[in-house]
């Protein structure tokens, strides 16, 4: 996941832009390269959040969620850790 949001000339939002626009309603992205396992326990968090979310909740809130679960934890509280990530597409 390093990366993923970085574009260029030929793909707007990089990887993540591209997976939006072959028909997925919302990707994950990172800004930066980052830490392998930080994105591991945002990733599992997010879809463990995602899981158990009432209808309607926003994947946007969930991601939030996810970081602050990132910033409390000693280890990965740096935003080097929680800060590149970002949510491209639908966001509900």
């Amino acid at each position: 996941a390093c990366q993923t949001a970085a574009g260029d000339d030929r793909a707007a939002l990089g990887l993540a832009g591209v997976a939006v626009q072959s028909g997925a309603r919302s990707a994950l992205a990172s800004l930066w390269q980052i830490s392998d396992a930080a994105t591991a326990e945002l990733v599992t968090g997010f879809y463990q959040q995602l899981s158990q979310a009432e209808a309607g909740t926003g994947k946007a809130g969930l991601l939030r969620a996810a970081q602050v679960e990132l910033i409390e934890n000693e280890r990965f509280s740096h935003p080097s850790f929680w800060a590149p990530y970002l949510l491209i597409g639908d966001w509900r």
